[in-house]
């Protein structure tokens, strides 16, 4: 396509996944426009939609985009690349590449050989998906050791409570080393001067100078 039909088919792709993801989910057009409205955001009306849907309308601002996929139940990024449903796409005026390799390189996932350089907006996409990864190490450990330690005070068998009360001392010393990962972790990004996520409640003594992890 020519670079002045770009805008306009990238438009009605989103509008596409978009009527999909309404009929999925079983809703009507008035009723995409009153979840709009219940989230604040009452400038995306039941026409709005129609004119989308039938190609009156060939844009679609970001914020209607974010809210619009909010109401629907999908991660924005869904509804710009039409992963699973479509081999490739035009990412850009006159660049067609795999669906995958779009949507990643819009996450800031795209692969690379080496490591980002730091500072960079990938090396900062990547640094806070791997605190993602080791808050979900640390809770998974957690909640296993907890799980194994309550199935012992509510069994009357010794032989299987001893076995449970095994598993959760192994699953307890997973996380403390994943909490102290987790804490090591953080420190090092605030020496960069970046804020790191708040943690869960059950996470929280990891910040506490006090608590031992």
């Amino acid at each position: 396509m020519t670079p002045e039909q770009w805008p306009t088919t990238f438009t009605a792709r989103v509008v596409q996944a978009m009527r999909e993801a309404r009929q999925a989910a079983g809703l009507t057009m008035s009723d995409l426009a009153q979840g709009c409205t219940d989230r604040g955001y009452p400038e995306i009306k039941e026409q709005t939609i129609k004119n989308l849907e039938v190609g009156r309308r060939a844009n679609i601002t970001i914020a209607d985009l974010v809210v619009l996929a909010d109401v629907l139940g999908v991660p924005p990024v869904a509804l710009l690349f039409p992963l699973g449903t479509e081999a490739s796409v035009e990412v850009l005026p006159g660049r067609e590449v795999s669906t995958w390799d779009a949507l990643a390189w819009f996450t800031g996932e795209t692969p690379t050989n080496q490591p980002a350089p730091q500072g960079t907006a990938r090396d900062l996409l990547d640094l806070f998906r791997n605190h993602g990864d080791l808050v979900a190490a640390a809770t998974a450990s957690s909640t296993l050791a907890k799980e194994r330690r309550r199935e012992a005070s509510t069994t009357l068998d010794r032989a299987r409570r001893a076995a449970l009360l095994e598993r959760a001392a192994g699953y307890e010393e997973h996380a403390f080393e994943d909490s102290a990962d987790l804490r090591a972790f953080r420190n090092r990004m605030r020496e960069r001067n970046l804020v790191p996520p708040t943690l869960p409640d059950d996470l929280a003594f990891v910040d506490q100078p006090d608590a031992e992890v």
